[in-house]
Formats: C-alpha cells, structure tokens, sequence
C-alpha cells in the first residue's frame, strides 16, 4: 500500500491545481455541530437514506414535504406511537411513496433514536463521540440497532448528516483493491478492519478527514 503522498500528487495530477482538488473535496462537520442537530433532524435524514435506497433522489426529495407532514415533523415521541393500522392507512396516501417495509422502518428508527437519546443524552451525542478510527463499528452499530440501515445504507446516513466517514463505493473499492488493502469489496469484519486501517494510516499521514480521503481515492480510477 502507498503512502498519502502518491494519492495527493496523482490528485493534483488530475485536476491542475491545489484549488481545484480543494473544490471537490466535502467537509465534515465538527462534534458541537453534529450534537446540536435535534433528534428529529436525525431520524427525518434516517428516513430519507432509507426510502432513497433504490430509487432516483430527486423523486424521493421532491416528495419529502409530505413525509415531514405525516411523520409529524419526524418528531421520534410522537412517530414511535404510530400504529401499524396508521401506517397501512399511509399506504393509500398517494403523496408518499408506499412502500410498506419502508414506512414501517420509520417509527422502528424512532424508537432506536430515543434508545440513543436515553443513554448517550441525545442521538447527536452518539454520533459525535464516536471515534472516526473506528468508524465502520458506528456503520455496525447503526445496522445493528437501526432498521434497514445495513449494506452502504449506514456510512450514507453518516455523510448526509456531516459525520466523517469513508464509503465503500464501487470507485473506492477498486482502488483500495490496486493499492492491495483488499481483494473483494469489504463485507466481512476482517476486511473492513483492514479498509479502517488503510485509512487511519492516510488520515494520520496527511490529517484529512475520511470524507476527503474516500473521494481522492475514488478519483484514482479511471472510467
């Protein structure tokens, strides 16, 4: 595996200047900022990733509005009583997208934020305190925990609300592959701790945050 030194030249390589790689890049937020997000915020960007999954953003976005309506604003007290007679009836709602499973992971996320709220003081805590050298133990514990929150579904959420997080998109995955960290997309422990490693390392050697690294990363593949 190479060094951070050899992804910063071949970047620089590929966009002609340092501002230029610089615009790329995303930014993540810092712990005041993600422990000042509400709980409600949190399980409303849970509920999007979820009913995104396998479908154009834009549709889904374009629809949000009403899902905030009868989601009560996503507030988790008010979303954990629903019933699943309510959620059937949500069903006939042609606003929303009606897909039962998903509608139904809603008010079960609900119930994993308030989990969160009561032990850590409130969901943003969790997110914030948890350590981005283990990062792929957070997407562990969000799949665990939450509801259709597996496969890419977590580190997803992760970058949608700010958290510093790699993702193992198909660009990511083969060029970890070339730098030999790995020779599969990473689905078992061994080789997630493996992808951990490989960017903890990067992270120390140039102190980037994951996010940017992830997409630096996705840039050395050639289409």
């Amino acid at each position: 595996m190479r060094d951070y030194r050899w992804l910063h030249e071949y970047c620089l390589n590929r966009f002609g200047s340092v501002e230029a790689l610089e615009a790329r890049l995303p930014q993540p937020r810092g712990e005041a900022e993600l422990r000042a997000v509400t709980d409600d915020r949190y399980l409303s960007l849970m509920a999007l990733r979820v009913f995104r999954t396998g479908l154009k953003h834009s549709l889904v976005d374009a629809k949000w509005p009403a899902f905030e309506e009868v989601f009560f604003g996503f507030d988790p007290q008010k979303v954990v009583l629903m019933s699943a007679e309510h959620l059937e009836r949500l069903m006939q709602d042609t606003r929303l997208i009606r897909h039962l499973g998903k509608l139904k992971s809603v008010p079960r996320n609900a119930q994993f934020v308030l989990d969160a709220a009561r032990e850590k003081g409130s969901f943003g805590a969790l997110v914030a305190d948890w350590p981005v050298t283990d990062i792929v133990g957070l997407w562990k514990y969000l799949a665990r925990h939450g509801n259709q929150l597996g496969g890419l579904s977590a580190p997803r959420f992760l970058r949608m609300v700010g958290k510093d997080t790699f993702i193992p998109t198909d660009d990511m995955v083969a060029a970890l592959k070339a730098q030999g960290v790995i020779d599969k997309a990473p689905t078992s422990q061994k080789d997630l701790a493996q992808v951990q490693a490989a960017f903890n390392q990067w992270h120390a050697e140039s102190g980037r945050p994951l996010c940017q690294l992830s997409v630096m990363l996705a840039h050395t593949v050639n289409h």
